[in-house]
């Protein structure tokens, strides 16, 4: 679909956050000067052109109990799609991409306690027939929220030392309540296209739209959600490309380093993650452009500042999967069953730390 100013304000607005009132859509068009029918007419607009593809809030998987990480996959090419279809169904992988790498296959992958990320994978490797599998997990956090400068405004190659993350306790979560459960239940799914779109929720939790929202920004105040805001397709968004960076940096500079490279705007996600013997990368940087040589400039301008020569640009070549996970839902137990003949988590999906053990 064809996008005015308006639209690309829209989706920059959207993507940041959505006020959390009892009547955002009003807001938001007080604050682009439209009024609240229009606002919801182009959001409708935007979803049926398959640009905008969720609002709803964004949770901190570790905060919630589970467990994550990176995976990566090295699978006979003539086999890459069967592979992703057995990946796919596990109901903790949110996003699974074709790389143009040896190691071609990359997903992500959640699971909730007792039961470990290495199981589950260890379990997809033999399912997808891989050759090699590498689990990727998350040793530092330095920054991760994918924001598209719809507008074109922005420099490619501008800072954002706001957005980076210098939060020490990043992976420690905590038990959460019924009614937190409850809430994140309720919150993760795609918000109504109404003048009131928390009401529903409200009414199912036996709360008033004020006290719902006053929880959810609690939620957000602890860090359990990121914030509530879209997802966006993002080739649809005229965003075609979107490189992961994987850098060799020494491991006495990682956190300086990590921190200078999380600090660009076009820089979504910036991890650092453990080195094999056939992987020599610690650090990795996501970053999306309209091209591939908006990529490549990104990259550049991070070795260039970095000092950091020794790096990779992996290009997804196919999505197989990319959707928001939906935590506390029984698909993990029947998943187990399945595949492992046992069931070790919770019937109804609640990690154990939100069930109160330690």
């Amino acid at each position: 679909m064809e996008m005015d100013a308006v639209d690309k304000r829209l989706l920059n607005i959207l993507q940041m956050r959505l006020p959390l009132v009892p009547a955002p859509y009003r807001a938001i068009g007080e604050e682009l000067g439209i009024g609240e029918d229009e606002v919801l007419a182009r959001v409708r607009a935007l979803r049926a052109g398959k640009i905008l593809r969720q609002v709803s809030a964004i949770f901190d998987t570790r905060k919630l109990g589970y467990r994550s990480s990176l995976v990566a996959m090295r699978v006979t090419p003539s086999r890459v799609a069967e592979a992703a279809r057995v990946i796919n169904a596990h109901p903790g992988v949110s996003h699974n991409y074709e790389r143009n790498h040896e190691f071609n296959l990359w997903f992500t992958i959640a699971v909730p306690p007792p039961s470990t990320v290495e199981e589950h994978v260890d379990v997809l490797h033999r399912e997808a027939g891989a050759e090699a599998t590498r689990i990727l997990q998350t040793l530092r956090l330095f920054k991760i929220g994918v924001k598209l400068d719809m507008t074109g405004e922005a420099e490619l190659t501008a800072q954002d030392p706001g957005a980076v993350r210098r939060d020490p306790a990043w992976n420690v979560g905590r038990a959460l309540t019924p009614l937190e459960i409850g809430l994140v239940r309720e919150l993760q799914q795609d918000l109504r296209l109404e003048p009131r779109p928390f009401l529903p929720a409200a009414r199912q939790l036996g709360l008033n739209e004020e006290e719902l929202l006053a929880h959810a920004r609690r939620l957000i105040d602890e860090g359990i959600m990121r914030r509530f805001a879209a997802v966006l397709y993002h080739r649809k968004a005229g965003f075609r490309a979107n490189a992961m960076g994987v850098w060799n940096v020494p491991d006495e500079r990682v956190e300086e380093l990590g921190f200078q490279m999380a600090a660009f705007a076009a820089v979504s996600h910036c991890y650092q993650r453990p080195r094999y013997p056939d992987w020599p990368y610690n650090i990795f940087t996501m970053v999306h452009g309209r091209t591939e040589a908006d990529c490549e400039q990104i990259l550049q301008a991070i070795s260039e500042q970095t000092g950091v020569r020794d790096y990779r640009a992996l290009y997804s070549t196919r999505e197989y999967k990319k959707v928001r996970l939906q935590f506390y839902t029984d698909e993990y137990a029947r998943w187990e069953l399945e595949h492992l003949g046992v069931v070790k988590i919770d019937l109804e999906g609640v990690p154990a730390i939100a069930a109160g053990a330690s």
